[in-house]
């Protein structure tokens, strides 16, 4: 029924359209429920949300937030056991609204009178058709009378029960408050019903954040910055969090920027009232956020750079070349943070047998500290090995400070040999390999061994060799000892067996002994070098120190005896030695700075500088221990050319001095001149300085007088006017104008002699000419000594010189002392020349590797030293930059007058570093401090 058009059907009964009434009806009877429910509610609710709204206002000015967690926690107990108190008590007088009552609610709502729903309610009092038809009639005439029904909106208004009128107080409150607060609402409304949440707005606990760098990667800590900061940092290194100030565990809130795991551990753990720490291993990179009491204090992001194994490869030509008896092992390993150690794992080619197969030789490489490129060549002597003379497979391995290991492709290589004479050691050395690359057995090994000491030299001569040979053998065919055990001990034996048998072939029993104590006084120090190394800075003690110094005096005793066998060696052979003045005084010289630099290494941590000095002396003793008489005699040979060749050298540099005296005496005469000629010019200028005061008309002055009291020189085709007409001039103009111009002016310059200055000429002319002669005598020596022509420097010195007389004899001393400063450029030219092409004939550059052997070695002769003088002034000359300051970069390595700090001066400098490291540490120094020591740190 909607807007009344409504019709009757034929029987007088209303059209379906009364339907529709009854939805209205219905629906406005629901709200009508709802309306009356929200009444009854009313004094039940209202005065909860009081509460509510009043604790919210409170909230919002951050006064819940004042009192303790656990004050907080009880009076919200408090609140909300009152408020379900006071909601069980009045609920349970509320009254659920009727129908008559919702009927009642429309109809005042919709302002019908006579309560027309109540008439809808009633019924017929007969049943009957008609009278259904008229009832049915009157209901569509009242619904029709009805019209919009209407529910109203509930009445909240307290009334007379609101005499503070909270109702209209406390939303405008809150609305004020919410308005206070600002973009803080959710944060102070969490905090204030949230024990243990913090208000936005509440003071920040101290926070220090850093980041220790792993031991692999030493290193200053890296600070970060209370709020926000990144880091970029190796993988391992511990995020350290002090947070004090805060009641209540802190957290870290892990977000991973990549795969697997970021961090190993963030729980922190109390310290204190308000005080907490934490340790986290970094393990990838992720944004780290520092949480408490529901606020983000920090926020990071830190990048981790993985660990990566180190890179390593072999350098070019690995293996020894025929002839070499050290193994070449070229090496090249990089990495981030350091490399530890470095070795090489060799195996064979052609795999033997029995142990042999599964063997590998392990070599290490030696090292300066923990580098992060290291490249070089390492030539270790691997000759005593079974292996030596084989081919192998090999390849590097490195391993970092972090203890990452990286591999290099593999490459095959031939290890170093020695060189034997003798047939007998050859032999031995045969049946060695055989047995220790599984190739003969040890029956047929002690049958070989037993038939090669038949053999009646030299083992039918030595006792000492036939029962070695023979116990070797027993070794091989005993069932006491276990055959890998007895193989061992054999292949060692017979490896000192063949050095004996060389050692006698060259030097006889007392070379030989001589021999054996070199090498067992030279595998000492090699062994306490490697002790050394292994105990790192505990090798460095005044002990270890103190034990290499003693195991080198005893090689050092070791060669001195060597040396003595040589030369009762080359007695008996009646080989001559000469006693060559600064032979063995160089020989020891060499030996003790060779020595001295080797302890030095080692005391200061240069293991791998060290040991390549062990090197080159091994190689020399070698080449010592197989030296004959004849060798000495040669040596002997290069040590007269040698000193023969310094002779010259001196004899040119007593040249170069000569003519430098030449030069002085010619400047020495032109400054005397050029003194004589400023005093004329003095005279002349307060001569005419007097003329001008005299007559003070500048208009009628020459030009060229006038720029000379201007202080310029005039023109060189401007004339005075006082000139007279023959072109002669006036007192004090061209003739001292030209005393004042070049120092010399050629052969006319003899009329400002000085007395005496003549004869000084003449004498000086003859000693030009007899350097002439001496330079030609030096270059036929030259000539005569090394085959080749005489260096150019000497010919152009020549013609200096000569150049230098004539001069001379013209009286022009300016262009002798040209032609002499040409000659001395020349001499220094022809000094160089001369070096360079002695070193190229052997004559210069070798250092004789000789300690004394004969009874004057502790006594000096006249010509001692010389060449020493000559390898200091070399010494001196490459020690210096052009302004003579030294560089360091001598054969010493280092300036004579560098201090090398001890142990307590490196121990000191430790403690001066890590004291920059606290301080550094403390955040709460002042900005510019800090700065200053992260820079005082940052090279280390």
């Amino acid at each position: 029924m909607a807007g009344g058009s409504t019709s009757l059907g034929n029987d007088g009964a209303p059209a379906p359209s009364v339907v529709p009434f009854a939805v209205r009806l219905a629906a406005a009877r629901h709200r009508a429920r709802l309306v009356l429910w929200i009444e009854v509610l009313r004094p039940v609710v209202l005065p909860v949300l009081g509460v509510l709204a009043a604790y919210m206002i409170a909230g919002l000015l951050g006064m819940p937030q004042a009192l303790s967690d656990l004050l907080r926690g009880v009076i919200l107990a408090l609140l909300a056991g009152a408020c379900v108190g006071w909601i069980v008590w009045r609920g349970r007088r509320v009254v659920a609204p009727t129908p008559d009552d919702i009927d009642r609610r429309i109809e005042r709502a919709s302002g019908l009178a006579h309560r027309p729903l109540q008439t809808l309610g009633d019924r017929p009092a007969t049943d009957g058709t008609e009278q259904a038809g008229l009832w049915a009639a009157h209901l569509w005439r009242t619904g029709h009378a009805i019209g919009r029904l209407r529910a109203g909106w509930p009445r909240l208004w307290a009334g007379a029960q609101d005499p503070w009128r909270l109702g209209i107080v406390l939303p405008v409150a809150l609305l004020a408050a919410l308005g206070w607060a600002g973009p803080e609402v959710p944060g102070r409304l969490a905090a204030a019903f949230w024990p243990g949440l913090d208000d936005p707005g509440a003071a920040r606990p101290h926070i220090q954040a850093w980041i220790t760098l792993p031991a692999y990667a030493p290193g200053a800590p890296v600070f970060l910055d209370e709020r926000t900061g990144q880091a970029t940092v190796p993988q391992g290194s511990v995020l350290s969090v002090s947070v004090t100030d805060l009641h209540g565990r802190p957290s870290v809130r892990v977000a991973p920027l990549g795969a697997g795991p970021a961090v190993a551990d963030e729980r922190f753990r109390a310290l204190g009232p308000g005080s907490w720490s934490a340790e986290i291993k970094l393990l990838g990179s992720a944004t780290l956020a520092l949480r408490g009491r529901g606020r983000t204090f920090s926020d990071w992001t830190v990048t981790v750079l993985p660990d990566a194994a180190p890179t390593v490869a072999w350098g070019t030509r690995p293996g020894s070349t025929a002839g070499e008896w050290r193994t070449r092992l070229p090496y090249a390993a990089k990495q981030a943070y350091g490399i530890a150690s470095l070795h090489a794992e060799l195996r064979l080619a052609q795999q033997g047998k029995g142990n042999a197969a599964g063997r590998v030789l392990s070599v290490p490489i030696p090292l300066d500290g923990q580098p992060r490129d290291a490249s070089g060549v390492t030539t270790p002597d691997l000759s005593a090995d079974p292996w030596a003379g084989e081919e192998v497979v090999g390849r590097l391995v490195a391993t970092s400070t972090s203890g990452q290991q990286g591999t290099s492709p593999e490459a095959r290589f031939r290890l170093g040999a020695r060189k034997f004479t003798s047939p007998v050691a050859k032999a031995v050395l045969d049946i060695r390999r055989r047995l220790a690359l599984g190739r003969e057995g040890a029956a047929e090994g002690a049958a070989d061994l037993a038939a090669l000491g038949e053999m009646p030299d030299p083992f039918q001569a030595d006792a000492g060799m036939l029962l070695n040979l023979a116990a070797a053998a027993a070794l091989l065919e005993s069932t006491d000892v276990a055959h890998q055990a007895a193989l061992d001990q054999v292949v060692a034996r017979l490896w000192y067996l063949a050095l004996e048998i060389e050692d006698v072939r060259h030097g006889g029993q007392a070379g030989a002994q001589a021999a054996l104590d070199v090498r067992a006084a030279q595998d000492a120090v090699t062994a306490q070098l490697n002790r050394m190394r292994a105990l790192g800075a505990q090798g460095q003690s005044p002990a270890e120190q103190s034990e290499l110094q003693r195991r080198m005096e005893a090689l050092r005793q070791a060669i001195s005896r060597r040396m003595q066998a040589l030369a009762q060696q080359a007695l008996q052979s009646h080989t001559a030695i000469p006693d060559l003045p600064g032979m063995t005084q160089d020989g020891d010289r060499a030996l003790s700075k060779m020595m001295q630099q080797m302890q030095d290494a080692a005391k200061n941590g240069r293991s791998a500088e060290a040991m390549q000095m062990m090197q080159r002396m091994e190689d020399m003793l070698e080449h010592m221990r197989t030296a004959s008489p004849q060798d000495m005699a040669n040596l002997a040979a290069q040590m007269m050319a040698r000193q023969q060749a310094a002779e010259q050298q001196a004899a040119l540099r007593d040249l170069i001095a000569r003519q430098s005296g030449l030069l002085d005496h010619s400047q020495a005469r032109l400054d005397r001149v050029q003194r004589a000629r400023d005093k004329a010019e003095a005279a002349r200028r307060a001569k005419q300085e007097e003329e001008a005061d005299s007559d003070g008309d500048l208009t009628t002055m020459p030009a060229a007088e006038l720029m000379r009291r201007l202080g310029l020189r005039p023109l060189p085709g401007m004339q005075d006017e006082q000139s007279g007409p023959q072109g002669g001039p006036p007192p004090g103009s061209a003739s001292a104008d030209g005393a004042k111009g070049a120092p010399s002016s050629g052969p006319g310059q003899q009329g400002a002699d000085m007395p005496g200055d003549e004869a000084a000429r003449g004498s000086d002319r003859a000693m030009q000419r007899a350097l002439g002669r001496a330079l030609g005598e030096l270059g036929r020596e030259f000539k005569g000594l090394t085959g080749k022509d005489a260096p150019s420097g000497f010919t152009d010195a020549g013609q200096s010189i000569k150049n230098a007389r004539t001069a001379l004899a013209g009286g022009d001393d300016a262009a002798a002392a040209a032609a002499q400063r040409k000659a001395l450029a020349d001499l220094q030219k022809g000094d160089q020349q001369m070096h360079q092409a002695m070193k190229g004939s052997g004559g210069g550059g070798m250092t004789s590797f000789l300690p004394g052997f004969s009874n004057s070695s502790g006594g000096g002769k006249p010509g001692d030293g010389e060449d020493s003088s000559e390898s200091a002034q070399e010494d001196e000359k490459g020690d210096r930059d052009p302004l003579g300051r030294r560089t360091g970069e001598g054969k010493e390595g280092i300036d004579a007058d560098t201090h090398v700090p001890d142990a307590m001066s490196r121990e000191r400098a430790r403690e001066i570093e890590q004291e920059l490291r606290r301080r550094d540490s403390d955040r709460t120094r002042p900005r510019d401090e800090l700065d200053y020591l992260d820079r005082l740190l940052k090279p280390f």
